[in-house]
C-alpha cells in the first residue's frame, strides 16, 4: 500500500510538472502580430555657459541694456533707459534750480538787488530753496544709480534664471488625497524627476 502511495504521488508530481512546461512552451510560441516601434529623439540640451550671467552683468555695467540684449529681453532695455532717464532728467532740473537761487543768494550777500527772485523771495528763502534743491539734486543722483545697479543686477540674475532647468522630467505637483483611515483630506507636494 505504501508503494502505490510513492507511485500515486510520483504520478501527480510528473503531470504537474508536464503541465507547466506545457504553459510555457504556449507562452514562448505567442508571436506578436505587430512590432511596436518606439521612436526616441534626442534629447538636446543647451549646455550651461557659467560665465553667461557674469558676461551679462559686464554689458550692462559698460552700457546700460546692453546685458538685457544679452539675455535677448529686449522689452527690458526702454525700461532701463527710461529709468535713467528719469533719475538724469530730475537731476540736471535740481541742479539748475539749485544755481538758479544760489546765484541770486550770492548776489544779495554782494549787496545787489537786480536779481530775479528780488521782492518776492527773502534772503531767508533763498538759503531755504538751495537747501532743497541740493537734497532732491542728491536724491535723483542716488535714485538714477540705483537705476544703474539694478539694471546690473537685473541682467546677472536673468542669466542665471535663464540657465535653470525646467524641462519636462522636472516637475513639482500639488496634489489632494482622502486619506482612508480617518477619511480626512491630506495636502502635499510631489517632487519628480524622471531619470
Amino acid at each position: 500500500m505504501p508503494n502505490k502511495l510513492v507511485i500515486l504521488f510520483l504520478f501527480a508530481f510528473c503531470f504537474s510538472s508536464f503541465a507547466q512546461e506545457g504553459k510555457k512552451e504556449k507562452k514562448n510560441k505567442i508571436t506578436p502580430t505587430e512590432e511596436l516601434v518606439v521612436e526616441t529623439g534626442p534629447i538636446i540640451k543647451e549646455p550651461i555657459d557659467p560665465l553667461a550671467p557674469a558676461r551679462a552683468a559686464f554689458y550692462s555695467a559698460v552700457l546700460p541694456g546692453l546685458g538685457q540684449a544679452y539675455n535677448k529681453k529686449y522689452w527690458k532695455i526702454p525700461i532701463v533707459y527710461a529709468g535713467l532717464g528719469i533719475g538724469i532728467y530730475f537731476y540736471i532740473n535740481n541742479n539748475n534750480e539749485y544755481n538758479r537761487y544760489r546765484d541770486a543768494y550770492k548776489r544779495r550777500l554782494a549787496g545787489f538787488e537786480d536779481d530775479e527772485f528780488f521782492g518776492t523771495v527773502s534772503t531767508d528763502g533763498l538759503q531755504d530753496a538751495q537747501k532743497t534743491y541740493g537734497r532732491n539734486r542728491e536724491i535723483s543722483l542716488l535714485v538714477t544709480i540705483a537705476i544703474y545697479a539694478l539694471n546690473i543686477v537685473d541682467a546677472n540674475v536673468d542669466a542665471h534664471l535663464l540657465q535653470y532647468n525646467v524641462d519636462d522630467n522636472l516637475s513639482f505637483k500639488p496634489h489632494y488625497r482622502i486619506n482612508e483611515f480617518d477619511n480626512t483630506g491630506d495636502l502635499g507636494l510631489t517632487l519628480n524627476y524622471k531619470f
